[in-house]
């Protein structure tokens, strides 16, 4: 059975959604462990009331990166994953942390990379006038954001779309492709190759999504 551990900073909707696909699709695997960089995430609840063990690695303890990738990277890897997903994760990992875990590391996020990496995706998304946005899952390398991409998904830009209701409903497609992403490399389902990443069986790499409201919280 393969082992995934889930690292959030928050709320973790994206890690509710991965904790409930496992369950019930009864993926080949068990989320042996939630970690966070913060005490207070609201996500800690969730994981700890499905009997998942938690535990907080606080950035503000150590005094510089280096030392919190060094302390961080010890607490997952003495989880034994197979899969490390970063659920809403918001601190920049160093190249050593990220090479300690390479090729089972993963992240969201939301923009159609490779366009608009960093912050305020969605704003800026608007700004340059963009007819279609949307989110990307990636295996994670030393550069932001720019690892090669597993899955996407868009949805279009309403005329009327200010930066809350665009990340609504893009958020909402995250909670589709990120559990379809963690679920193929459980099953050891996707080939690397360069920037391109290949689905063995041939499942769409894609999610349009012409008309999608934000969906319930998951649980």
């Amino acid at each position: 059975m393969k082992r995934i551990v889930l690292l959030i900073s928050g709320r973790g909707s994206n890690m509710e959604a991965i904790v409930q696909a496992c369950a019930r699709e009864l993926w080949d695997a068990q989320v042996v462990g939630v970690l966070s960089n913060r005490s207070e995430a609201a996500g800690l609840a969730f994981a700890q009331a499905r009997g998942i063990a938690t535990q907080v690695v606080d950035h503000r303890a150590y005094a510089d990166r280096a030392d919190f990738d060094g302390a961080l990277g010890d607490a997952v890897q003495a989880l034994q994953p197979d899969v490390v997903a970063l659920a809403g994760f918001m601190r920049v990992l160093g190249a050593g942390f990220v090479q300690r875990f390479e090729g089972r590391l993963l992240n969201i996020h939301p923009s159609l990379l490779p366009a608009f990496p960093g912050l305020h995706t969605h704003r800026r998304a608007l700004q340059a006038g963009c007819r279609l946005a949307g989110a990307t899952v990636h295996f994670v390398t030393p550069e932001l954001d720019l690892g090669p991409i597993v899955i996407q998904s868009a949805v279009p830009v309403r005329a009327d779309d200010d930066e809350d209701t665009l990340s609504r409903r893009v958020l909402a497609t995250e909670h589709l492709i990120y559990p379809r992403a963690v679920r193929w490399m459980v099953e050891g389902a996707l080939r690397v190759d360069g920037l391109r990443v290949h689905q063995r069986d041939g499942q769409p790499q894609w999610l349009f999504v012409d008309d999608v409201e934000p969906l319930a919280r998951p649980g």
